[in-house]
């Protein structure tokens, strides 16, 4: 079955739409800033919530950022596209915290006043996935996926897979996810967390910044595009997902999770690893993390490695939603035959020597792999093909 991408939509601290965050890459134009809040680095969308609700017209109802977010990227994705009962569609969308900012809201609430509006507990993650449903008028298949980093990617997957058993037609899949105290500062305690503009696969890479945004993908399969008469954009040739469980937070030193994924994902699509025209990493900008994501190309593509980036630099790590987002960059990677350019590198690390790409770099792209990596060894590729 041919799974055609029909439509996109982002938001990231570097734009607020596909056009905007295509620019910025295009003008190695980073969204990562210190905070004033906070004072770290931090990738951060430039909208409040306010303005969300005023551009959505929303009562005055206690959203959270997540479904704000989410509501953005999610209408600009749907564009056009309108509900027909005879062709099936779902939704599935991503996050890890969730609506975490109310909750916060809440616990502070509580703390100085000694009460709080109880509503503010009731933000949990689905509830994003139902409002941005509400919002397009989808009422068939309903689905939240939260699986740490790898969430927007896997939320993309099972959307294929659903259309792929013949449950689905048509699905719109993604990820969103806010900035929250909760992932600041825990991922702070963790001491992975760079005080500068993070440097994936630098060998004086020093940790990972934050970010916050969404991303969602339209997909159809030719039943729906002959009755949307939508035009694809590209295709979701395969796909592969592998949980290595070496620990809770790390990733294994051998990348064999990664590895895993990354050749199943080109099983799935029936290609040899020499189609691959560029890889968007995971590349967060760790010590282990990139060095393990390199031990994976090792493994698979051994001494013909393609052109890789990591486009962190540009976003900050936006968890759940990244691998919606980056996917959300390969497809404009097909689309403008370009690989995209990975912030802050200078010296390659010592272990392996690779260097990934700098510039915005035409070239003939065919096959796009893209990376996003969890908690837990949960590992996902996703490859897109030109149409």
């Amino acid at each position: 079955m041919k799974i055609f991408v029909t439509g996109i939509g982002i938001v990231t601290a570097i734009g607020l739409d596909a056009e905007e965050n295509l620019n910025s890459l295009g003008s190695l134009t980073t969204g990562i800033s210190r905070s004033n809040s906070s004072g770290l680095m931090l990738g951060e969308v430039k909208l409040s919530n306010e303005e969300l609700m005023n551009k959505f017209q929303l009562p005055a109802e206690d959203y959270s950022r997540t479904s704000l977010l989410g509501l953005l990227a999610a209408t600009e994705a749907w564009a056009n596209n309108k509900i027909d009962k005879i062709i099936r569609t779902g939704i599935i969308s991503s996050t890890s915290v969730g609506g975490m900012d109310r909750t916060e809201k809440y616990y502070f609430d509580a703390r100085k006043n000694g009460i709080a509006n109880s509503s503010l507990m009731t933000h949990c993650n689905g509830r994003t996935t139902e409002r941005i449903a509400a919002r397009l008028g989808i009422s068939g298949y309903i689905g939240t996926v939260s699986t740490a980093c790898s969430s927007g990617a896997n939320a993309i997957m099972q959307g294929a897979r659903l259309m792929e058993g013949n449950k689905l037609d048509r699905v719109i899949a993604g990820g969103s996810e806010p900035l929250a105290d909760f992932d600041i500062k825990g991922f702070s305690s963790l001491g992975i967390y760079d005080n500068a503009i993070c440097k994936p696969f630098d060998d004086n890479r020093m940790g990972l910044n934050l970010g916050e945004g969404a991303a969602f993908l339209v997909l159809e399969n030719e039943y729906s595009i002959s009755i949307s008469n939508n035009k694809p954009i590209c295709m979701l040739a395969g796909w592969g997902n592998a949980t290595d469980a070496f620990h809770q937070t790390a990733s294994s030193p051998d990348g064999k999770g990664a590895a895993l994924a990354m050749t199943n994902a080109m099983v799935k699509s029936g290609i040899t690893v020499d189609k691959i025209d560029y890889v968007n990493a995971h590349g967060t900008g760790t010590g282990n993390n990139d060095l393990s994501e390199s031990m994976a190309f090792k493994s698979v593509f051994g001494n013909n490695l393609p052109a890789f980036s990591s486009t962190k630099g540009f976003t900050g790590h936006t968890l759940a939603a990244a691998g919606a987002i980056e996917a959300v960059y390969c497809v404009q990677a097909i689309q403008k035959q370009t690989v995209l350019p990975n912030l802050n590198f200078t010296t390659p690390m010592k272990e392996t020597g690779m260097k990934p790409a700098t510039g915005f770099q035409r070239a003939n792209i065919e096959f796009v792999l893209s990376n996003s990596f969890g908690f837990g060894g949960n590992c996902t590729s996703l490859i897109f093909q030109k149409a």
